[in-house]
C-alpha cells in the first residue's frame, strides 16, 4: 500500500526541517532525471528500514545491461562468467584465479564456513555481528567460540587472537561490524589478521567497505595479496544496489579460491553477470549512493541528538543507537507507524539498528521515533 499524500506531506516537511537543522540546504527530493537514473524505490507503507538495503538502484545503466542482455536467459551463465571475473580482478589488483564469485557474499559466508570447519571444528568471532558463516557452520557441526566486544562495542582483537587454537579452523572478522558499524583502527585490524592468519584461516567481511570515508583505509586484500591465509568477501549488495540480484565474490589466494570455487552451490546467472558488469563500471550511481547516504545517516544522527539518544559512529548505511528500551517493544511501536527497524542483537537488547533509506524515507521514521518516544 503505498503512503497518503498526508504521511508524504509529513514526512517532507521534516526532510526540510531537518535541512535547516543540519545545514544541508540540498537534502531535498531528486530532479526527474535522477530519478530515471537513479531509481529510487518508491515510497511504500510500511517504510523498510530494518536490512540495510540501499534505497536506489537498479541503475538505469544497469537495467539496461539487464534488458539487452535477456535473451541470454536461455543459457546456462559458465560461459559468461570470466569478463565478470577478469573486471572484479582488476578491480582488486589481483589475476582473475583469485576471484571466487558468489550469488551474493552471504553464499560466501556459508561456503566458506563449512568448507574449513567441520565436525568438532571451531569458528572464532565477535559477538554481535553477521551470523550467516556461523549459524549455518552450526548445522553442520561446528562449534563458534564467541568474544563478546570491548567495552567500545569494538571487536575484542586481543582476547580473540588469545583464544585461537589448534581446534580453531577459522577466525571472522566484519569490518565495519553489522550492527554496530564500528570501523577497526587501520593499523589494529591489519596487524591482527597479519599475526591470526600465521596461526588458521581469517575470513575479513567487508560487505560496507565501500562506505568507510578514510580512503586509505586497507582492505584485507593487500594482505591476500601477500599470499597469506586470508579471504575477503564483497557483495554488490549494498552501495551497488543489487540486493535482489544476488551478487558478491570472495578474493583469496589462487588454491584458497579454488578449493572455495568447488564448493559453490548457488552460483551466478547471466542476468547477475550483467549486472554486475554494469555497475561496475557506473560511477555516477556509485558516488551518488554514497552522497546520499551520507546525506540520510546525518539526518538520523541529528534527529537522534536531538532526542539526546547515544549513538555510534557509523562507517556503513546503517546506525546503531541506544534506544533505552526492548527493541522488541520498540519495533511493534515503530511498526504501528508504519516503519520497521531492525531486529535486537543480543546482548544489546535495547539498542536498535535502524538503514539508512530515502530521505522521504528517513524523514518518515525521524517522525516516527519522535512521536514514539516523545
Amino acid at each position: 500500500m503505498k503512503l497518503s499524500r498526508r504521511d508524504w506531506l509529513r514526512g517532507a516537511s521534516l526532510i526540510g526541517g531537518m535541512a535547516m537543522l543540519t545545514g544541508t540546504a540540498s537534502i531535498g527530493k531528486l530532479t526527474a532525471a535522477e530519478t530515471k537514473k537513479f531509481n529510487p524505490r518508491p515510497f511504500n507503507s510500511p517504510v523498510r528500514l530494518g536490512s540495510n538495503e540501499n534505497p536506489y538502484g537498479p541503475s538505469a545503466l544497469v537495467r539496461k545491461a539487464m534488458q539487452d542482455n535477456f535473451d541470454l536467459g536461455c543459457r546456462y551463465p559458465w560461459a559468461f562468467n570470466n569478463p565478470l571475473r577478469d573486471m572484479i580482478a582488476e578491480k582488486e589488483g589481483v589475476t582473475p584465479d583469485h576471484i571466487v564469485l558468489v550469488a551474493g557474499s552471504t553464499e560466501g559466508l556459508k561456503i566458506t564456513g563449512i568448507t574449513y570447519a567441520g565436525i568438532g571444528d571451531e569458528i572464532i568471532s565477535g559477538l554481535p555481528t553477521f551470523l550467516s558463516m556461523m549459524e549455518y557452520a552450526k548445522v553442520w557441526g561446528a562449534d563458534i567460540n564467541w568474544v563478546p566486544l570491548d567495552k567500545d562495542m569494538n571487536y575484542d582483537l586481543q582476547e580473540i587472537e588469545k583464544r585461537v587454537s589448534a581446534k580453531t579452523k577459522l577466525v571472522f572478522l566484519c569490518n565495519p561490524n553489522n550492527p554496530t558499524g564500528k570501523l577497526l583502527p587501520a593499523n589494529d585490524v591489519k596487524d591482527f589478521c597479519n599475526a591470526v592468519s600465521q596461526k588458521t584461516m581469517v575470513f575479513s567481511d567487508e560487505a560496507y567497505y565501500d562506505y568507510i570515508e578514510d580512503s586509505s583505509y586497507p582492505s584485507m586484500v593487500e594482505l591476500v595479496k601477500q599470499g597469506e591465509n586470508v579471504i575477503v568477501s564483497r557483495t554488490l549488495s549494498k552501495v551497488y544496489g543489487l540486493a535482489g540480484i544476488r551478487l558478491g565474490y570472495m578474493v583469496a589466494r589462487p588454491d584458497i579460491a579454488k578449493k572455495l570455487n568447488e564448493r559453490v552451490v548457488a552460483n551466478t546467472n547471466i542476468m547477475a553477470i550483467e549486472a554486475g558488469k554494469a555497475a561496475l563500471q557506473d560511477q555516477d550511481f556509485y558516488k551518488f549512493s554514497l552522497q546520499k547516504n551520507l546525506e540520510a545517516r546525518k539526518l538520523i544522527e541529528a534527529n537522534l541528538d536531538q532526542l539526546g539518544l547515544d549513538y555510534l559512529p557509523s562507517q556503513a548505511n546503517f546506525v546503531f543507537f541506544h534506544a533505552k528500551q526492548d527493541v522488541k517493544v520498540l519495533a511493534e511501536k515503530m511498526q504501528a507507524k508504519g516503519v520497521i527497524i531492525g531486529r535486537p542483537f543480543p546482548p544489546y537488547n535495547d539498542w536498535c539498528r535502524v538503514s539508512t533509506g530515502t530521505l522521504e524515507e528517513v524523514a518518515f521514521f525521524n517522525n516516527a521515533l519522535n512521536e514514539t518516544l516523545g
